[in-house]
């Protein structure tokens, strides 16, 4: 009888995505304003030194948050995975409304990265789709 916690992961997307979408910028795009930057300054007005490397470091701060980003998500996924895999065989309680469905887990399918949980009650009816969020209390299988 163990709860579960649900693991969310519906920003789907990563920072970099995110990014991405609010700005219409990725990271090659951003190299390539800096180098046009370089290309088209003025001769007599060279762009500062330290202005450039500050620049430069921000750039790769900005790679560096994305790639971190996305192998956070891909932990948070293969643990979602992990914790779905582990409830096969095993009975759980969902609530459903004023009641609460029982039943074994028979089956475990991905929809959009997320685990879906299809269970197969005591009256022998199956139920697909079940967010693994939505399991309430689990109890070893019969």
């Amino acid at each position: 009888m163990d709860p579960i916690s649900p693991v969310e992961t519906s920003g789907s997307g990563s920072v970099g995505s995110t990014a991405n979408q609010a700005f219409g910028l990725g990271f090659e795009d951003l190299l390539r304003i800096v180098l046009t930057q370089l290309t088209y300054q003025d001769p007599l007005k060279p762009i500062e030194n330290f202005e450039f490397v500050s620049q430069l470091a921000q750039f790769s701060q900005i790679q560096q948050t994305q790639t971190m980003s996305d192998r956070l998500l891909g932990l948070l996924q293969a643990g979602s995975t992990t914790q779905a895999t582990s409830l096969l065989g095993k009975r759980v309680e969902i609530p459903s409304g004023p009641v609460t469905l029982t039943g074994k887990v028979v089956s475990v399918s991905f929809q959009n990265g997320e685990p879906r949980l299809t269970l197969e009650t005591d009256d022998a009816r199956t139920i697909a789709n079940i967010a693994l969020s939505s399991v309430n209390r689990i109890t070893q299988g019969n």
